[in-house]
């Protein structure tokens, strides 16, 4: 039914809050890169209205620490469009700070802790290989 793949990879050794934290922001990221990834709101039978979600599934991975940095540097030599997490942004309250800690980095020194993508289905799947589907 769709082209493209959505992913997100997560570090497996994360506490639980912060996979939901990093999931969470993740999936706004990509989300917000394309307003079309948004269907039409949901309305019960008591014509209660609801926001609208993704109209496409995504999948949650978990990767050891080696392998979320290998998915990362595929994915920038891919030129995915990519959404990302690092472990300085646990430690921030806002988005600018965010912004700010991921900028004071060179690529191959982050700490990388989670990242999505949506591209075609292809290329998703040689991105995040190696990583697992998350229990």
């Amino acid at each position: 039914m769709f082209d493209t793949k959505i992913a997100i990879v997560v570090r497996e050794d994360l506490a639980a809050w912060q996979k939901l934290n990093v999931t969470a922001f993740l999936t706004s990221g990509v989300v917000g890169s394309d307003a079309g990834l948004l269907g039409e709101r949901y309305e019960d039978a008591a014509g209660n209205l609801y926001t609208p979600l993704a109209i496409q599934p995504m999948i949650v991975l978990s990767a050891d620490a080696k392998t979320i940095k290998t998915i990362y540097r595929r994915a920038l030599e891919r030129s995915a469009r990519l959404s990302l997490y690092i472990e300085d942004m646990f430690k921030t309250g806002h988005d600018a700070a965010n912004r700010a800690a991921v900028r004071q980095y060179e690529p191959d020194e982050m700490s990388v802790v989670g990242l999505a993508l949506r591209e075609d289905k292809k290329t998703v799947d040689k991105i995040t290989k190696g990583a697992k589907m998350h229990p």
